[in-house]
């Protein structure tokens, strides 16, 4: 199974790159965009039998290796088998 992990900085934490394109794109024209935060994304496959075992491990990585705890949370997503581009509910973030 595939899981994504979506990691971003936590809101308290300032983000100079996400200020810079920000700034950028107010430059090309686009003032309606307010904020911008940047982050990291993760696609693991995972040999595991089923969604729950895939989230566990998949978290299990996220949060020894994939995201700093300290100034950044994650969430996952699971593809479900057998449907084309559906997921499962991301659960709770981390």
């Amino acid at each position: 199974m595939r899981a994504r992990v979506f990691v971003t900085l936590k809101p308290s934490v300032f983000d100079p790159q996400g200020t810079t394109v920000t700034e950028a794109l107010h430059t090309l024209g686009y003032a309606v965009v307010r904020d911008v935060r940047q982050g990291k994304y993760f696609e693991l496959d995972i040999d595991a039998g089923t969604a729950d075992e895939t989230r566990r491990i998949a978290a299990e990585a996220a949060d020894r290796l994939l995201a700093n705890p300290v100034i950044e949370s994650y969430r996952i997503e699971i593809d479900t088998p057998g449907i084309a581009g559906a997921s499962s509910p991301a659960g709770a973030a981390r």
